[in-house]
């Protein structure tokens, strides 16, 4: 008697009993809305009511949305020269602070990959300003550079140098505070591309040791067009960190001193909860938000086509 090998049959998703419903989809909703459902109320609502204070009259004298006067907070507001100064500041800085957080991270990067033994110890350092709170890190280094008191003009009077008064000069407020960012933002960099080089093939470094190629050759022929969409992601995420920064110049400077390091994000809170303009600073809120965008879809264009 001879024994025929038989196959399984192939599982099959069961046919609907009414057209258009599927039961694993809806399964996969219905598992999903507890966490839409979450960021909708935490996200959707003060984004869509932030847009209605925006096209409405409500100020904290009188608290209504009613009646709406269409885009004339957002004309008071891009009339405003203050607006402009502060939106060319944001500008500024973010390319300021993401460049510099780029080239540093992808140094720190391509040495640590270099690095076998005690890779793990500087990893586990680097992520220590990155954990820290903006706000702690703007009060720490907001004591180290007082003007008498702090420990860097201390410092700077020990080796002969006079002191600075880091805050308080228009224009090194700005480079201080940007110098702080990149010394916390740089981490994250610094991770993302390391790991970004960790992944990288081995095969093609080999190819063109062979062909006699240079260290140099290598990292802009090799490792930078095989690197550029993980310095991509990294260059996005951080700029629009750095186009909606808050925190550094609330806790550092107020925005002075003057206007000189007053950014959109805090330009918006101070019309919106200092001038009592709710429905302004909510209109400057979306123009940076708009601003956001726009960047960011230029950014990804930009490397769409180099890529093609």
């Amino acid at each position: 008697m001879m024994l025929t090998k038989t196959s399984a049959a192939p599982l099959r998703r069961p046919k609907p009993r009414w057209p258009g419903f599927d039961r694993f989809r809806l399964t996969g909703w219905a598992f999903a809305s507890p966490g839409l459902l979450a960021l909708a109320i935490v996200l959707g609502f003060p984004v869509l009511y932030a847009v209605a204070l925006a096209f409405s009259s409500f100020t904290l004298m009188r608290p209504a949305l009613a009646p709406f006067i269409g885009i004339d907070n957002f004309t008071a507001v891009l009339s405003d020269g203050a607006f402009w100064v502060a939106a060319w500041l944001t500008i500024k800085y973010s390319v300021i602070t993401v460049a510099g957080e780029f080239v540093v991270g992808l140094g720190i990067a391509l040495m640590l990959n270099r690095t076998v033994r005690t890779r793990a110890i500087y990893f586990a350092l680097l992520t220590i300003p990155m954990a820290m709170s903006p706000v702690c890190v703007a009060l720490i280094w907001r004591m180290l550079l007082q003007p008498n008191l702090g420990i860097v003009n201390h410092l700077l009077e020990t080796w002969g140098l006079p002191r600075l008064d880091w805050l308080g000069d228009p224009t090194m407020a700005f480079w201080t505070m940007a110098f702080i960012d990149i010394w916390q933002q740089m981490s994250f960099v610094v991770l993302i591309l390391a790991a970004g080089l960790a992944a990288l093939p081995r095969e093609p470094y080999e190819a063109a040791e062979m062909d006699g190629a240079r260290r140099w050759q290598q990292f802009w022929f090799i490792t930078l067009p095989m690197l550029r969409p993980v310095a991509a992601i990294a260059v996005v995420i951080q700029l629009i960190n750095e186009l909606r920064t808050y925190d550094l110049p609330y806790v550092l400077t107020r925005g002075g001193p003057g206007t000189a390091t007053e950014v959109l994000s805090f330009f918006a809170y101070r019309r919106a909860f200092l001038g009592l303009s709710v429905n302004e600073g909510s209109a400057a809120a979306l123009v940076l938000l708009l601003i956001v965008l726009v960047m960011t879809v230029l950014f990804f264009a930009m490397l769409e086509r180099r890529r093609g």
